[in-house]
């Protein structure tokens, strides 16, 4: 029971908050939930269900969240198509995309050492991209690194919407009471960029003086400190259990 008596704030979605919790809680910590993220139906699934109609004629198919997977696979299943349709290879950003596909009964061919839009860019290194097609179904607001690298090296990338985020309704002030100078958390835990962007918005960064950051992985961390968020620890492995064990070794 090494986070006995640590009272820690879990910022992803409703949905997906409760393995992180569990872990938490499992360590002995006293775990509050505060979505600072919503996930959300993709505002036009034009470009999507397009892609769906001519989904043979893909290469590779990337998912960079377990959520693109979700939202592409719905849309799937109101098309006339289904995943008999699927010829190209499927790469995932880390485990728990990964596990995502592999639910379907799915095999993943591709999946980067560090679990980062980067560590994808090294993977395809080895892989002759010229002129391969190559869809990636993902948020609406996501970093282009990864398109941009692909479609440089001669791939032509179809970026489409699977989904979008938002902040839920009540999150404003439930941060505010959270982080009253009297009762401050001992800890607030950060799993993507969003989650980040959205606490500010909601309560500033200026509440967090005096509580312990942790972040997911490098790209988390820079958008924190871009924002004026100084992180404490950042995982190792970019995955919930990397996260956990950062803030228990602290």
């Amino acid at each position: 029971m090494n986070l006995a008596g640590q009272k820690i704030v879990v910022t992803r979605s409703r949905e997906q908050a409760d393995a992180l919790a569990a872990k938490l809680a499992a360590l002995g910590a006293e775990v509050i939930e505060l979505p600072t993220i919503e996930i959300q139906p993709a505002a036009d699934y034009g470009p999507l269900d397009t892609a769906i109609a001519r989904l043979e004629n893909y290469d590779w198919l990337i998912f960079t969240s377990a959520n693109g997977v979700r939202y592409f696979v719905e849309r799937l299943d109101r098309s006339p198509r289904d995943l008999r349709a699927l010829r190209a290879k499927i790469c995932a950003i880390g485990p728990a995309t990964r596990n995502a596909v592999e639910a379907l009964h799915l095999k993943v061919d591709l999946i980067g050492k560090e679990y980062v839009a980067e560590g994808l860019i090294e993977a395809f290194e080895g892989y002759d991209l010229e002129g391969k097609r190559i869809l990636l179904p993902r948020a609406a607001v996501a970093r282009d690194v990864l398109p941009a690298e692909l479609a440089r090296r001669g791939a032509k990338v179809d970026v489409v919407e699977a989904y979008r985020t938002g902040i839920p309704a009540g999150s404003e002030s439930l941060a505010r009471e959270l982080f009253s100078p009297g009762g401050k958390p001992d800890w607030i835990t950060f799993t993507s960029s969003s989650t980040v962007q959205n606490f500010v918005r909601l309560a500033g960064a200026e509440v967090l003086a005096g509580v312990k950051v942790a972040s997911i992985g490098p790209v988390t961390s820079r958008t924190a400190r871009r924002l004026g968020v100084e992180v404490t620890v950042e995982a190792s492995a970019y995955t919930m259990d990397g996260l956990v064990e950062a803030i228990r070794s602290f």
